[in-house]
């Protein structure tokens, strides 16, 4: 099975703010030309899920717009990007070192802002692939975030689901309103 991962469009706020788990709106433009860039390579039926934050659920009315054949999204809020607590809508810059430093000396435990670690995550997101496993053999379409998206590349390319450090976290993921492919 293919499995697309679309990135969410830029959300309209200023940069350098923490926003994981915050819900804040997607340019709209820049969301239109995500969903006219996706849309027709997409195959005919395919399946779409979205993350429960606002920002995802504008994409896909996008490509709803586009692809009536899609059918209707559906929320799995194990979509939704990693929730830093009370780093949300702060500045990276005004974050304390200290706090980045606890991070990656527990970068499977720490709640980075008190409220999720980097291994619920990733249960979280192995849940959602397990479930996709049993009972889809076409193409799914997830809407979704970069956090998640990263999720899903340790995943696959670990074979498993427990990180032990940040070096082995994925650097990459793509640019909003992009998106890769994975077999699963």
């Amino acid at each position: 099975m293919k499995l697309w991962l679309l990135r969410h469009a830029p959300v309209m706020l200023g940069p350098g703010l923490c926003y994981g788990s915050s819900d804040v709106p997607a340019h709209g433009e820049l969301t239109r030309e995500a969903a006219l860039n996706i849309a027709p390579l997409l195959p005919p039926g395919t399946p779409v899920w979205m993350s429960g934050l606002l920002r995802a659920q504008q994409l896909a009315g996008a490509i709803q717009a586009e692809r009536s054949d899609l059918g209707a999204a559906r929320i799995d809020t194990r979509l939704n990007e990693m929730d830093f607590g009370t780093w949300e809508l702060q500045r990276w810059d005004s974050v304390p070192h200290s706090a980045f430093n606890e991070w990656m000396a527990d970068f499977a435990h720490h709640r980075f802002g008190g409220t999720e670690s980097t291994q619920m995550l990733l249960y979280r997101v192995a849940a959602a692939l397990a479930d996709l496993r049993p009972a889809t053999s076409t193409d799914v379409l997830w809407i979704t975030h970069a956090g998640v998206i990263r999720a899903v590349t340790y995943i696959l390319n670990s074979g498993g689901v427990h990180i032990r450090e940040a070096s082995e976290w994925p650097k990459d993921a793509p640019e909003q309103g992009g998106w890769i492919t994975v077999e699963v």
